[in-house]
């Protein structure tokens, strides 16, 4: 079958096809070396497949992706299209679910295991407008001398694609595998690893299987609508609350003038209250 269009791989269930079902592992193994820069020997998924019904779902790590790296350390990767504007406390949230959860009732603290969270946004965050850099590695750092780390448990690493740099002259594995879920109509190049070869063969299998096309949509439709209409309620609560507060400022307004003794007809105009209005203050 034809591919007239290959699926888009920031879309989160194309993502999570791609990178968090089970087969996919030395994908995602070599995904995240790129990242982390560790040497990570093994990696378990995550075998809860992806339900219709969790396409039109909203709740939490759905449709994120969890992995087990070398046995020890729990990991959870997310694509985010949308402008949530509460990320940071949302990353947050997920690393601290993974590690309360790492140990049972009266275990030792010492049997918590590291977490690793990973974001890739497609949109640029406004913390970060400061920073160029298309990758930024987050821990618990001393204020001062920077160097020093509390704790190396907690990893936050956050990927914007569109501060991704096509014309860099930057070749570095991460770069790779950033360009091709950017670009994927574009072909491999030389030297582009095995596995990120595999992941677009995966993306090019998903894209010409007409249930899988039907489910991308499905998904991509329901994010964008429920993105609308988010959008246009804060709108609308925005415009209310200005006009809100412009009528309390014209009442304030109202009852200073009235103190002082001005005609009803002098408040009216000033301040655009009715008679009525200005009345019953």
């Amino acid at each position: 079958m034809r591919i007239a269009k290959l699926l888009n791989p920031k879309l989160d269930y194309v993502f999570k096809r791609i990178f968090g079902s089970i087969g996919s592992e030395e994908i995602t193994k070599e995904f995240l070396r790129a990242i982390t820069k560790e040497n990570i020997t093994d990696i378990k998924l995550d075998c809860n497949p992806i339900t219709e019904k969790d396409l039109y779902d909203d709740k939490i790590s759905i449709l994120d992706i969890k992995a087990k790296i070398n046995n020890n350390i729990n990991c959870n990767i997310e694509m985010q299209i949308v402008d949530r504007k509460n990320i940071e406390k949302r990353i947050l949230y997920y690393w601290s679910k993974m590690y309360t959860s790492s140990i049972k009732k009266g275990d030792d603290f010492d049997k918590l295991e590291k977490g690793i969270v990973v974001l890739l946004s497609d949109y640029n965050i406004d913390n970060l407008k400061e920073n160029n850099n298309y990758i930024t590695k987050w821990q618990i750092r001393e204020e001062k001398t920077h160097k020093l780390i509390l704790t190396d448990v907690l990893e936050i690493y956050i990927i914007e694609l569109r501060k991704v740099s096509k014309d860099s002259k930057e070749n570095s594995s991460l770069k790779a595998w950033l360009e091709f879920i950017n670009n994927p109509e574009e072909k491999p190049k030389m030297g582009d690893k095995e596995e990120l070869i595999k992941a677009r063969e995966i993306l090019e299998d998903m894209s010409r299987t007409k249930r899988e096309r039907y489910l991308a949509e499905q998904r991509e439709k329901w994010i964008m609508d429920k993105h609308a209409i988010h959008a246009a309620g804060f709108d609308k609560g925005k415009k209310e609350g200005i006009e809100e507060g412009k009528h309390q400022k014209e009442i304030e307004i109202a009852i200073n003038l009235k103190n002082q003794k001005h005609s009803i007809e002098s408040i009216m105009q000033a301040t655009g209250l009715s008679k009525k209005q200005v009345e019953e203050l």
